[in-house]
């Protein structure tokens, strides 16, 4: 019987999900709830039982997997289990979307291992956790990055679990955006620890004090936007609120109350040692944008 034009409009890409650990299971409830005809393949099947009542197609091989669709997603361990999970299928005109956590250098050359197999290669970098996906307003995304053609193909499919940012051709971008990113979280979780760590001997309620540290840190971010714009002009004097020389000036009270509230300085003398060494260099006056160029030597 011929489809009407807005029976056309409500078909769904099919797609092969291979990788079922809880981020791969929240992708493929997200696009099988969206209505999306999906195969799925894991290394341990009984993963695949649930998802198969609630409507995937369950394949008994990695290559009867990548074989049912043209849109492939990978969502496995690591990048050395992609090349073995990929090393017995046919990716001969195939998109495969990989979103798989790597290095920037593992996704560059994954993408020339695709396409020496006839594949067409797009890398991804998950900036959520499962809970956030196929939850639009939890705010989780995707980087993309690798073949353009492949992310205006499949925008609305990929962007079913969560949104889509796609930061360029070169494979390896999304992948480093992803690290950029988590590893700021980690440098301010870093500091949040330091903090709690100051507290944590006194009559001071964390609970209470959480919130403090929590509207601190959320004042203080918008400051990556002059540093962006100090290393894009080159000028580190530019728009300097409390200058290099001051800051250093002031680094011993930090230590000096760490020592005094039986705290490791471990996790700040290392950033205090770079801030000295780019006073050193006679930069008194800068932000501390210079820091950048001395991780970059």
């Amino acid at each position: 019987m011929t489809q009407t034009p807005l029976e056309k409009t409500v078909e769904k890409t099919p797609l092969t999900l291979l990788g079922l650990g809880a981020m791969g299971t929240a992708l493929a409830r997200a696009w099988l709830a969206a209505g999306h005809p999906l195969t799925v393949w894991n290394r341990t099947p009984g993963r695949a039982a649930a998802l198969a009542a609630e409507g995937a197609r369950v394949a008994d091989t990695a290559a009867e997997a990548v074989a049912a669709n043209t849109l492939v997603v990978v969502c496995l361990l690591d990048d050395p289990s992609v090349g073995e999970v990929l090393a017995g299928t046919d990716l001969t005109g195939r998109d495969v979307v990989n979103l798989t956590t790597g290095t920037p250098a593992q996704a560059r050359a994954r993408a020339g291992w695709a396409r020496e197999r006839g594949a067409r290669y797009l890398d991804g970098g998950i900036m959520a956790v499962p809970p956030m996906i196929g939850v639009p307003e939890a705010g989780g995304y995707v980087f993309y990055s690798g073949s353009r053609e492949l992310i205006e193909r499949h925008q609305e499919t990929l962007g079913v679990p969560a949104g889509t940012t796609y930061v360029g051709e070169d494979a390896g971008f999304a992948a480093l955006h992803d690290v950029a990113l988590l590893s700021a979280m980690y440098g301010m979780f870093a500091g949040a620890a330091h903090a709690f760590a100051l507290i944590r001997k006194e009559d001071i309620d964390p609970v209470a004090f959480a919130p403090l540290l929590a509207d601190w840190l959320a004042a203080m971010a918008p400051a990556v936007h002059r540093t962006a714009a100090q290393l894009r002009s080159g000028d580190y004097t530019d728009g300097v609120v409390s200058h290099l020389a001051m800051q250093v000036a002031g680094t011993p009270t930090f230590l000096s109350t760490a020592e005094q509230q039986g705290v490791s300085p471990e996790l700040l003398a290392p950033y205090f040692r770079l801030m000295r060494r780019r006073l050193a260099e006679g930069s008194g006056e800068e932000d501390l944008t210079g820091v950048v160029d001395l991780l970059v030597r």
